[in-house]
């Protein structure tokens, strides 16, 4: 079966994320900003970039390596031309559901709303094979609302098609799972977004 994200333009991904029903956009580029700051990496790979959405707060003379994962080319050619600045931009095209990636690692690996979309099977095994010894690992989940459906409405059409592979996670199940994976909960945080739900994001170190 196609994976829906490849008939998704990426005008329409972006414009319902930040649209009034949705206003997601910002809130993911801040916690973004937020764990790197937290563990101030080298280098950094992020799972389903997208069109690069918070790469503008990477401190290119601090980062010397940023690896982009996604399953639709055009993103990734999007963020070519977004950020040439960017030194040693390396773009990779992978199913993160149904491919096992080979990459060298990075000191953090960034995954926002990935799990919801690729679940927590392969998606997961290569979050956690990206991650450098003693390196660490962030996920961003979007939590249970009783108002809003999980996929939000905002008049594109093209992004209601991933609401019947879309699934919530839990983020205990997460933190127990990964601690089982030798991962420990560094820090946490919520977020709410003005469309009435909440984000959670958890940073987890490699135990030495």
């Amino acid at each position: 079966m196609t994976n829906p994200w490849l008939g998704i333009p990426l005008a329409d991904y972006e414009d319902h994320m930040r649209s009034a029903a949705v206003q997601q956009l910002d809130a993911l580029s801040d916690l973004f900003a937020e764990a790197v700051e937290f563990r101030a990496p080298s280098s950094i790979a992020i799972l389903g970039i997208a069109g690069g959405n918070g790469l503008d707060r990477i401190d290119s003379e601090a980062i010397h390596r940023i690896v982009g994962i996604d399953v639709n080319q055009d993103y990734l050619d999007a963020v070519r031309r977004r950020y040439p600045h960017l030194p040693h931009l390396e773009l990779h095209c992978a199913d993160l559901a149904q491919e096992a990636l080979a990459i060298a690692p990075v000191q953090l690996v960034h995954a926002a709303l990935v799990f919801e979309h690729a679940g927590t099977a392969q998606c997961l095994d290569n979050a956690v094979s990206l991650v450098a010894p003693n390196g660490a690992l962030s996920v961003v989940l979007q939590l249970p609302s009783k108002t809003e459906a999980n996929v939000g409405s905002s008049g594109y059409s093209s992004l209601q098609r991933l609401s019947a592979d879309f699934s919530l996670i839990d983020p205990i199940w997460l933190r127990d799972t990964l601690a089982k994976r030798k991962f420990t909960l560094a820090c946490e945080t919520r977020r709410a977004v003005p469309a009435g739900k909440e984000l959670w994001m958890g940073v987890f170190d490699q135990d030495s």
